[in-house]
């Protein structure tokens, strides 16, 4: 997947990457948007919906949808590089995880069926030792 261009720096999209650099697990906008606002930001709740859209959009800041459907958003340091996520269904604490039998098989599913620039997202959950430990 090719990602789109980098979206213009604003003070406000400067702001939500700093904040999104504070943490290394998946969080709703809204729930940035409430840390960005504890600690002192005027940031509307609507910047940080459109900014993290497109941040994600860039291949800046990771996305995943939850079974609910809501999407969560977390900067990762592999930010140029394709990569998957182990994810805990509870707390949301994730782990950058390479999968390179998965790549290959996507690859030759492909070309079997005579697919070219092949994409997928792959998304592993579970429950974290944390809160397994919790009984959550």
């Amino acid at each position: 997947m090719t990602p789109t261009p980098v979206p213009r720096m604003t003070k406000q999209r400067a702001a939500i990457l700093d904040v999104l650099s504070t943490g290394d697990e998946f969080r709703s906008a809204q729930s940035w948007h409430d840390i960005l606002r504890h600690d002192g930001s005027t940031v509307g709740l609507a910047t940080v919906y459109r900014s993290l859209q497109a941040l994600s959009e860039s291949g800046e800041v990771d996305a995943v949808v939850t079974d609910s459907g809501e999407t969560l958003y977390r900067r990762c340091g592999a930010v140029d590089e394709h990569h998957h996520h182990l994810r805990c269904r509870v707390c949301g604490a994730a782990h950058d995880i390479e999968v390179p039998e998965f790549e290959d098989w996507a690859e030759k599913l492909g070309a079997r069926l005579g697919f070219t620039g092949i994409d997928h997202t792959v998304e592993i959950t579970g429950v974290c030792a944390a809160c397994a430990a919790q009984g959550k």
